[in-house]
This record gives C-alpha cells, sequence and structure tokens, in this order.
C-alpha cells in the first residue's frame, strides 16, 4: 500500500465514533434538552410548533438513519462485529390488545351522560339523536335507553317530494320503527306533537300522556280520539290548529275526558260551533287556557259566542284567546243578568287584522268579574275607548295592546283620554302599545309624563313603547327614555312629529340612549 493511502486511512479509523455512537448536531442537542431519553416524553414537530407529549418517542428521522449507517460502514470489520455484538436486541413488539380500543365516551359515569343528553334532548327534541347515540356503544345505548329522556316527542315523516313507490317503503319503514319505539320508549311521554300525519299512533303504551298537538294531520276519526281519552287518563291538553278533524270527534273526546281538560286550541270553521256548544253546556269544567283562530285563509264569518254562557261553563278560565276572529258579542237580551265573570283570568287577546265588533260595553260583561288580569290585547278592536279601559276592574295590568295596523285611515279615532290609560297603570305597565291611535300631541305629552312622576322613588317597570304612527313629539320622548332606565324597546315609525332619521324602531339600551342623545341635540334647532 502506498504510503500517502495507508496515513488517509489511519486518518480515518482515528476520527470514526465508538461502537453503537453516531454523530451529533444542534438540533440532536436540542432534542435531548427538551425531552431527555428515558424521561417518557417525546417530540413532535410542525411547521409553527413544537410539543412534548408524553409517551414513546417516534421512529428516527430518515436522515438520522442514514447518518448511522454511514458510521457503521467506516467502521473496520473487527470494530463492526464487536458493535453488533454489544448492540442489545429489540424487545419483541407487544401483541395488539383483543377488542375495541375504549374511549372517553365509555369512561364517562352514566349519571353525567344522561345530563349531556339531556341537554340536547331539550334543545333539539329526542330523535333522531337518541336513535343515533344508541348506536355508539352499549353506555351510550343504556343512557339513550332512559325512559325520562323520551318526554316530549315531535314525529315528522320526512316523505314529501319522494315518489310513491318509495314513498310507501320509508312510510312502512317509519311505522315499524315505531311500533317498536312505543312499548320500548314511550312509557314516559308527556308532550307528543304530530305533523302531517295519518297513521293511529298513539295507544295503551303513553299511559302518561299530558298534551297532544296534531298539526295538518287529517283523516282523525271519532273511535281514534275517544279512544285516545281511555287510554290516556292523565291527557289534558289537545291542540288541533289547522287540522281536518270533524267536529263529531272533538265532542265526543271531550265527552270522554272533559272533566280533566285543562287546555285547548281550536281553528275556526264551520264546525267551531258544535265544539264551542259542547264547552257552553259545562262539559269541561276545569279548563284554563282556550284559544280559538283562524287558519291562513281569513274566515269572514262571524262568530257568535255568549259571553255570560262561556263564563258559566268554564269558570276556571286563565286564558282566552280569539285571534284574527270577527266576534260578534251576542247581546244580552231585554233583560240585563251580568254572568259570574272569569275570577282568575289573566290572559285575554281579541286581537285581530279586521275591523272588529267589541265595543266598551262587551268588553264590560267580559271582564267585569276579572281583577286579576295582566295581559290584554285588543290591536284592532278601534271600538275600544280609553274611558271604557278606565272602568275595567283590573288593578295590576302589565301589558296593554291597543295598536291599530292598516285601519286608522278609515276610522274616526279618539284624540283624548291616553292619560287615563298611564295614570291607572303607571305602576305596573311594562308594554304598551299605542301605534296608529289618533291622540293629539298634547295628551301623549301628558299620558307620558305620568311615568316620571312615580311616587316613592321608584323607577317605573316601563320596559317596551310602541308609539308608530302617532303625533309624539321629541321632548316627549326624551322625557319617557329619561324616566324609564329600563326600556328596551321604542318603535318610532312614522312619526310625522319627529326629526328624520331617527323614525326607526330601537332595541337594546344602547340603541334607545343613542336615540336620547340625538334627540336632545335636535332640541334646540327644533326650538
Amino acid at each position: 500500500m502506498a504510503p500517502g493511502a495507508a496515513r488517509r486511512a489511519r486518518r480515518r479509523v482515528r476520527g470514526a465514533l465508538p461502537a453503537g455512537a453516531r454523530a451529533r448536531s444542534a438540533e440532536d442537542w436540542w432534542w435531548d434538552q427538551l425531552a431527555p431519553s428515558g424521561s417518557g416524553y417525546h417530540l413532535l414537530q410542525s411547521d409553527s410548533m413544537l410539543l412534548v407529549l408524553p409517551g414513546p418517542g417516534p421512529a428516527r428521522p430518515r436522515v438520522q438513519r442514514r447518518a448511522a449507517r454511514r458510521t457503521r460502514r467506516l467502521l473496520p470489520p473487527a470494530s463492526r462485529a464487536s458493535a453488533a455484538k454489544a448492540r442489545p436486541r429489540a424487545a419483541p413488539a407487544p401483541e395488539p390488545q383483543q377488542g375495541p380500543d375504549p374511549g372517553w365516551g365509555d369512561r364517562i359515569p352514566l349519571e353525567i351522560l344522561l345530563q349531556i343528553f339531556g341537554l340536547l334532548v331539550a334543545a333539539d327534541g329526542p330523535m333522531p339523536f337518541l336513535g343515533r347515540a344508541a348506536r355508539v356503544c352499549r353506555l351510550w345505548h343504556e343512557a339513550a335507553s332512559q325512559p325520562a329522556l323520551w318526554h316530549t316527542v315531535t314525529l315528522s315523516p320526512p316523505l314529501a317530494g319522494r315518489l310513491a313507490k318509495s314513498g310507501a317503503k320509508a312510510e312502512k319503514k317509519v311505522l315499524d320503527s315505531l311500533e317498536w319505539l312505543m312499548p320500548n320508549r314511550f312509557s314516559q311521554l308527556q308532550r307528543l306533537t304530530l305533523i302531517h300525519w295519518k297513521s293511529q299512533l298513539v295507544s295503551e303504551s303513553c299511559p302518561r300522556l299530558t298534551f297532544l298537538k296534531l298539526s295538518d294531520c287529517h283523516g282523525v276519526t271519532p273511535d281514534t280520539l275517544v279512544m285516545l281519552a281511555k287510554a290516556c287518563p292523565q291527557l289534558h291538553s289537545l291542540d288541533i290548529q289547522h287540522s281536518m278533524v270533524e267536529s263529531t270527534a272533538v265532542v265526543n273526546f271531550l265527552e270522554e275526558a272533559g272533566p280533566r281538560m285543562r287546555k285547548l286550541w281550536l281553528t275556526y270553521s264551520s264546525q267551531t260551533t258544535a265544539i264551542l256548544g259542547a264547552l257552553l253546556g259545562s262539559c269541561c269544567p276545569q279548563l284554563q287556557v282556550l284559544e280559538v283562530s283562524t287558519g291562513i285563509n281569513r274566515n269572514s264569518t262571524p262568530l257568535q259566542l255568549p259571553v255570560e254562557a262561556l263564563q258559566k261553563g268554564c269558570p276556571q278560565l286563565q286564558v282566552l284567546r280569539l285571534l284574527n276572529l270577527m266576534w260578534l258579542p251576542k247581546p244580552p237580551g231585554r233583560v240585563v243578568t251580568p254572568g259570574p265573570g272569569f275570577p282568575r283570568l289573566e290572559e285575554l287577546c281579541l286581537a285581530g287584522c279586521t275591523c272588529s265588533f267589541v265595543s266598551n260595553e262587551a268588553l264590560g260583561r267580559l271582564l267585569h268579574g276579572s281583577p286579576h288580569l295582566r295581559l290584554l290585547d285588543l290591536r284592532g278592536c278601534a271600538r275600544i275607548t280609553p274611558a271604557g279601559l278606565h272602568d275595567l276592574p283590573c288593578q295590576e295590568l302589565e301589558q296593554l295592546h291597543l295598536g291599530l295596523y292598516g285601519m286608522s285611515d278609515r276610522l274616526t279615532l279618539a284624540k283624548e283620554g291616553s292619560h287615563l290609560l298611564t295614570q291607572k297603570w303607571r305602576h305596573t305597565l311594562r308594554e304598551l302599545d299605542l301605534s296608529g291611535q289618533g291622540f293629539s300631541e298634547k295628551d301623549l305629552e301628558q299620558a307620558l309624563a305620568t311615568f316620571s312622576a312615580t311616587p316613592g322613588g321608584s323607577p317605573p317597570a316601563l320596559c317596551s313603547v310602541n308609539l308608530r304612527g302617532t303625533r309624539v313629539t321629541p321632548s316627549t320622548v326624551s322625557s319617557v327614555i329619561s324616566s324609564c332606565p329600563g326600556l328596551l324597546y321604542l318603535n318610532l315609525e312614522s312619526c310625522r312629529c319627529l326629526p328624520r332619521g331617527l323614525k326607526r324602531a330601537y332595541r337594546g339600551q344602547e340603541e334607545v340612549q343613542w336615540c336620547l342623545e340625538q334627540l336632545l341635540t335636535s332640541l334646540p334647532s327644533s326650538s
């Protein structure tokens, strides 16, 4: 061997690393400082972060493996054999565990999981969430099977827009699923809503059912409702608005379940007269809520409802709503005998979009025995005057709605008397709606000034005022905002006496205070 070649070989042997060692770089030094060998941690590096994670480290990078192979290749044969003997053998890889790896869902206590499911069910209903959650694992299946989560159910067949053949198959599949759900999940069911349903679903599997709503349902027979009244002894609320249900079916149901009925919702039609006749005959003496409204299509047929007979048939009534109806109060006759009234009535709603025949005399017959009234909605009742409202026996009214929408131009409205309303209920009134009324500027100023003169120093409870289309002035509005710190809604649309840019609705305290600032700046210029 040439002398030069021998010298180069000796230098390579002297510069070679010991057996089992590899070349170290600055990156290796930082690696060992952050996650030392044997500490049970490893590093995970990405483009924008460096994580120190527990557990065994990942495999060495490809560059490090190449450097180790290159170092072994430069060693002499004797050193390579001794390094291979000294290298410990790798332990055999552990066998994978049999069965699925338990996740966090399996380790949650059943009580906590029930609370989580309860929050989801309260927000979106039990279906289809509980049906899908039951397929996750055994623990979730046990939690989703708890009858306490099935208190409220809404069923609507997803068959709209499908072909007849596929729709029939899907309907049969849904009905088969419901036949299994009823005896296994509906034992604690309390509220059931059926939308666009044609099949018979409720039976003896729902003994705790208390509320049933049929929305756009057809083909409900008298036998179905009677069987329902017998199979559900706790059922006390029925909502059949916007459904094609025969009056005979409803009457038979009320005759069977009338003594325990508490709430009833109806859609006014030609068949409603028979149902109201059953109510007037005292078949539901414990009825507390009665709502009769029209459907999407306006019904111009007037509703004649004798006030005194209704007071005798439903003496426990607390809420009475006759919505969007042309209610024609039946005259009391020659001998005026006042009825017993509604001593527990708290809400009366006679709102409508058409001309109403309700007068001060009819309203007095309705409310002469109702001292606990809290809400009075007379929107559209243009014949009601402030003097007639002032004579009512209720002293703690909280919500008063007298708005006129789309009919102010065709009527002769009262220009005075609004102060009679605010003076009587200034201590308890929270919502006031005078939109479309024809009160003068001075009358409105006098009426709204009562809220700034509350005795005792306590601020008024007023939080919502609707003055749309009235003659309210900027000074009156600014005084109301200043004296009512809890005002959250103020409607000033189409108020002809206000400056431009301020005729809109204000929601929230920030917008209401901004309106006050704009009004205060515009007052000197207007004066």
